[in-house]
Formats: C-alpha cells, structure tokens, sequence
C-alpha cells in the first residue's frame, strides 16, 4: 500500500500544506516559577534553591519574555494559566504581587479563564491567598503527596501532614472554591495501606480535584542515585497496580470521576489547563525551562537561570530549541496525548486536524491493541481499556511509527 493510499487519498504533504494555512492561536499560558525551598528526592523539573538566587531579575525578565511574545502573537484566545515550578508560592508577598501585576497586564483575568497557581501546604499565607484572590487566581493546586510524616521525610519534602489540613482550610476561608492536590504512590517503602489512607484523608478535605501519580525514578534525582546503589526500597509492580486500581475504583465510588490516567474530578472541576495538553491543543510557556506549543511547532526555553537572563538583557527571546513537527508526528503526538484521556481520541476531531482517517490510517495498531484488550471502540472515541490504563506506556508506543 503506497502512503496516498493508506492516508484514504490524502497524502502528508497536501495535509501539511492544508494545516499551514490556520493559524492555531494558544490556548494556555504556562509560567515557570524555578525556585524551592527545598528540593524534593523525585523531583527533575528545572528547579534551584530559593536562597541566593536573583528572583526580582528573573521576573522582570520574565515580563520582557511575555511582553515580546505577545506583540507577535497576542493571547487573544487564551482560556487558562496556570503558574508552576518549583514552587511559585516561595516568592514573597511583593514579588508575589509583582508577578500577578505583570500576567494582569497582559491577559484578561476577568473573562472566565481558568488561573492555578501551584502551592507547597505550609507556603500559603493567608496575605499571599489574598493577594492571589485579588489578582483573579480561581484554582490552586497543591503538593501534598502524602497523608504520613515518614513518606514526607523520606522524599525530602519540609511540610507536616498538619500543614495540609491549615493550607486548605485558609484557602477556603479566603473563598477558593476550585482546589486540587497531588498524591503520589509507589513510593519507598510505601504500603497499600499508606495509599488507602491517603485516600481517606483527601475524601475527608471535601474538595474538587485531585492528580494521583506514581512515582517515576528519573534521572539526575537523588532517587535515581539511590536506585543505582540498591537503596531504593521500592514497591513491587503487582502491589503498584493493585494501589493504582484502588485508587480508580475509591475515587468513582466516592464521585471524583477519572478523566486522564492520574486525575480525578468531581463534575464541573476537571483541569482545563491540562486538557490543553492532552487534547494537543496549543499553548504559550515562559520561563526558564518552559516549553511552548505554537504553530506546530515545539519550543523549548534555556534552562540555567543567568542563562535565560542574559538572553533577555540583549533583547531576544531566551529559546534553546524550536523543532517544527511533520504531520505524522502530530498524529503520533494526538494519539498518545489523547489517549490518555478517559474520553480517548475523537476520530472526528481527529479526521477535522488532519483529514485522515484515523482507523484507517493506524488500522493495524488499533486492530492488534483491540485484539489484546488494551483499546476500545466507543462510538466516536477510540480508548484505553481499564487493562489499558494500567499498560499506557505499551500502548502509546505502538503510534511512533519508525
């Protein structure tokens, strides 16, 4: 079968041709606040420590980035912003302000955009949630990670358990209404009993959303140096999947619905946000490390902070690399993306992207996922199984095509 042919008679290059004529204007902005108080064992995004760092000079930097990013492309179709680090809520009262001030002069907060800030319990004053109530911040998203002392030692985070409960109950005091956490499970020496308790401890919050993930050792990370030296007592893989199905089945009984592998929401609460990115919709990053969507094209931002300043202070934008995808890797990107979604993938919003029909083009794929349960067919929507879920990786592997 020639290309033409297996594309139902529309070939790569006329589709590419086709998609250059739109212009796919972002929908989210994400910001990159890289400075911690502490720097968790697991944790490999571009972060440092707060202390000693030029933060003052780094916002207005970031201020220059946005506002030469806009000229080009104004945020005129923006629909969320979400603001995360390292931790955003390590700044202090007036570079916290400063911040809020800057995103204000360019976006219109008042329209019903979705504005998360990412938060460590313990780091939320009440003055820092009511300078973000002020400045139009509707979602906050918190890292508690665990409901137990020793897990929160052992990761090398600083709050206490105690922390959570304060953290929450100032935010809703102070009329936050749209409140998620991360818990996170598979970690060392973690049992399942550790995991149903952290369940009953966020049931227990009564809030809107919650990202559930399993630890993933990477690179670079004192875990990952632990692992290397046979120091990392991890769970088994049976005992993981059995928190992971747990987790599925305590959050539905308990009205959080799952909509993407690790997250869970009561109706109405989903994270507009992280939708962007699994539905492979476009999007503005700034900030050191950040990565931006634009156009089909991947941008990624330089990482090392002095690095990032110095290209803004001789007037250019502060990219690493911009890499323009071919077609047929946004397809792959659209299903392994997509996928991972409860929804799954559209085979009409697929078919409106590309023109290319999406059962016929990976006709081989999907028959041999379906044929080992790992995919469905539901109407419109191509899914994951629950076996699916638990096997994500193997699947999305099958759509990058060599």
């Amino acid at each position: 079968m020639t290309e033409p042919e297996r594309l139902g008679g529309t070939s790569i290059l006329t589709s590419l041709y086709l998609r250059k004529m739109v212009i796919f204007l972002p929908k989210a902005v994400y910001i990159h606040i890289p400075f911690c108080t502490q720097i968790c064992h697991y944790c490999d995004f571009n972060k440092v420590f707060l202390k000693g760092q030029p933060v003052d000079d780094y916002l207005k930097a970031l201020k220059t980035e946005m506002e030469k990013t806009f000229a080009n492309l104004p945020p005129e179709n923006v629909e969320t912003v979400f603001i995360g680090g390292g931790t955003p809520t390590a700044l202090n009262e007036k570079q916290l302000e400063y911040l809020m001030q800057t995103i204000n002069c360019f976006i219109d907060v008042e329209k019903e955009i979705e504005f998360t800030i990412e938060a460590n319990p313990g780091d939320l004053t009440v003055e820092k949630l009511k300078i973000l109530k002020n400045y139009g911040v509707n979602r906050l998203s918190i890292g508690v990670q665990s409901f137990n002392n020793n897990l929160l030692k052992a990761i090398g985070r600083n709050h206490k358990v105690e922390d959570i409960y304060k953290t929450i109950e100032s935010a809703k005091q102070q009329g936050f209404t749209n409140i998620s956490i991360d818990l996170m499970y598979a970690l060392p020496n973690q049992t399942i009993q550790d995991v149903e308790f952290a369940l009953n401890e966020f049931f227990k919050l009564d809030i809107e959303h919650c990202s559930a993930y399993s630890l993933i050792v990477e690179p670079k990370t004192i875990f990952y140096n632990l692992m290397n030296r046979g120091k990392l007592p991890l769970p088994s893989e049976d005992e993981e999947a059995t928190m992971y199905q747990m987790i599925m089945e305590q959050m539905e009984s308990h009205g959080y619905h799952q909509y993407e592998i690790s997250n869970y929401a009561k109706k109405g609460f989903k994270s507009k946000h992280n939708l962007v990115y699994w539905d492979n919709d476009h999007y503005y990053g700034f900030g050191a490390g950040a990565h931006s969507y634009i156009n089909g094209k991947r941008r990624s931002n330089i990482g090392p902070i002095n690095h990032y300043l110095k290209a803004i202070e001789k007037g250019r934008l502060p990219i690493r690399e911009e890499i323009s995808l071919t077609v047929k890797e946004q397809m792959e990107e659209e299903m392994f993306l997509g996928l991972r979604k409860t929804a799954g993938v559209s085979q009409k919003k697929f078919y409106q992207k590309f023109s290319i029909d999406v059962l016929e083009y990976y006709r081989e794929e999907i028959e041999k996922l379906i044929q080992d349960g790992l995919l469905q067919i539901n109407e419109d929507e191509i899914q994951l199984t629950n076996r699916g879920r638990m096997l994500g990786n193997i699947v999305f592997q099958q759509f990058i095509k060599d």
